[in-house]
């Protein structure tokens, strides 16, 4: 059933690692054990939490400034090869995200996905947990300059034809809030991913939630 929408959101969106999908740990294990297939040092859990939601170029930059052409693209392999194939760690949805899309859907507000996965990864996940039918659009690390740069962003707006001021940002990283705050997007941190809410207030969000069902009180 239907909803009319009382408010002045008209869209919704999401990140997807550590927002939707809680699937840091398997970032995390994927990409330490990308490193040291490289032989490279392996950079600690929170060093990794810390580069999730860019796109993996300014993430290898981050984490192993000194390396060349070659290693960063063996360390794309391995990491891919790793992430999609050997490691078995659980990806979960986070609780409420259906419930929650559904939600904004019946109230017609639009919702997308603003991530630092590539399409090839996000397509696979949209297939896995069956959320696709919910986005009108996404974007991706290889379609878009890196978070924290608002262009992700501001390709879904101009698709969409929404203002900024009319949609909100949901995300778990200062990657996410500080894209937001940059073309004056309201913004919501969730604390259930990466960072917690002394890191997220940092970029005055509209609100810091501890779990998606709590951002229907915010629309």
């Amino acid at each position: 059933m239907t909803q009319q929408n009382n408010s002045n959101v008209d869209l919704v969106i999401f990140d997807w690692d550590g927002t939707v999908m809680d699937s840091i740990g398997r970032i995390v294990s994927s990409m330490q054990a990308a490193a040291g297939l490289t032989g490279l040092v392996v950079p600690s859990s929170y060093a990794v939490k810390q580069i999730i939601g860019l796109s993996l170029d300014p993430a290898f930059a981050v984490l192993f400034p000194d390396t060349n052409t070659t290693q960063r693209a063996q360390l794309f392999e391995h990491y891919r090869d790793h992430y999609t194939i050997y490691d078995t760690t659980p990806t979960p949805l986070f609780a409420g995200v259906e419930q929650v899309l559904k939600a904004l859907a019946e109230q017609n507000i639009l919702l997308a996905v603003a991530t630092g996965k590539a399409r090839k990864g996000l397509d696979r996940m949209f297939a896995e947990t069956g959320l696709a039918d919910y986005f009108v659009t996404s974007r991706c690390a290889d379609e878009a300059q890196s978070k924290p740069h608002p262009d992700m962003l501001l390709q879904i707006s101009q698709q969409l034809d929404i203002k900024p001021a009319n949609a909100i940002m949901v995300g778990d990283t200062s990657h996410d809030m500080k894209m937001a705050q940059s073309i004056a997007m309201p913004r919501v941190g969730v604390t259930h991913g990466v960072h917690g809410a002394e890191v997220l207030s940092q970029f005055q969000p509209k609100a810091i939630i501890d779990d998606l069902p709590s951002l229907l009180s915010h629309i």
